[in-house]
């Protein structure tokens, strides 16, 4: 793991070099706002982190911890985003309520859409636009070649082609129990990784399907990826094989459970690849538990 990140750490200590006194003269005394983790992390990495002054609450990464939280989920609190004096706002297409959004806008604040990112291939052309509205194009195109090694990196190993992984999107106290299939995000994290999204390989449609015991026998996933919250909300791995269907799969029975950080698992940005490496190895080490 550490061969195959060391070209994007040296790209963003480099980045991270810079201050904001190398930024350009639009950017330069920005106050720049980050509502999602995948766009908090680009600006960090492109190095305007010390622009940032406030952030949405699946932003983790380590830099931004002392930053104030602006949202909960998606949903904005206006009066707590407007009291840190931002002059930028970076959203996804899921940011809102609508109305929040254009009661900022009326008061002059710039807002600027950065399409979602799903999958690994639209890491780069994300990191590309938040580097176009910020004027920092020249840091983007040394991340850019830093993650295509990377990535590159870990898609030559096939070894686990043959393993079936499903991420299972839980919330215990909500009731909320899906599988994911195409189009959920970390199938294809589970695909940059070698192996094989279970949800997919049984024609699931949807990105999120209802967990029932008939999708998690047909799915038979091997290992199973749920999110660090989502596994301490049905209380750990013995929670987890008591929903419908899990205990009958062979993850279940070997007990065969990997977890990613919420934000980072869904963020799509330049952390992904070695996130991807780190799951890589956790399969292939879960995958030396025999099924009873």
């Amino acid at each position: 793991m550490k061969r195959l990140v060391t070209s994007i750490i040296a790209a963003l200590v480099l980045a991270a070099g810079c201050s904001s006194s190398d930024t350009t003269r639009e950017t330069s005394g920005e106050r720049i706002v980050t509502l999602t983790a995948g766009l908090t992390e680009a600006v960090f990495a492109l190095g305007a982190g010390d622009l940032v002054v406030a952030r949405d609450i699946s932003s983790t990464i380590a830099e931004a911890d002392a930053l104030p939280i602006v949202t909960t989920a998606h949903d904005i609190n206006v009066e707590a985003l407007l009291a840190v004096r931002p002059t930028l706002i970076l959203i996804d297409e899921d940011t809102g309520p609508e109305t929040a959004l254009d009661q900022i806008a009326a008061t002059g604040v710039r807002i600027e859409l950065v399409d979602n990112a799903t999958t690994v291939d639209e890491i780069i052309p994300r990191l590309e636009r938040v580097a176009e509205i910020l004027g920092l194009q020249d840091r983007a195109a040394r991340l850019r070649d830093a993650i295509d090694k990377d990535l590159a990196g870990v898609r030559t190993d096939d070894s686990l082609a043959d393993v079936r992984v499903a991420f299972l999107y839980v919330r215990g106290p909500a009731g909320v129990y899906l599988i994911g299939g195409p189009g959920s995000g970390p199938d294809s994290i589970i695909a940059a990784a070698g192996a094989t999204d279970a949800g997919t390989a049984i024609g699931l449609e949807l990105a999120f399907t209802p967990l029932t015991p008939e999708a998690m026998v047909g799915a038979a996933p091997d290992v199973l990826l749920v999110t660090t919250t989502g596994l301490d909300s049905v209380n750990g791995i013995d929670g987890l094989v008591e929903l419908a269907g899990v205990a009958q799969t062979p993850a279940g029975k070997a007990r065969r459970v990997i977890t990613a950080e919420d934000g980072l698992l869904f963020s799509f940005g330049p952390r992904t690849p070695s996130l991807i490496e780190s799951l890589r190895q956790e399969i292939a080490a879960e995958m030396e538990k025999a099924v009873p």
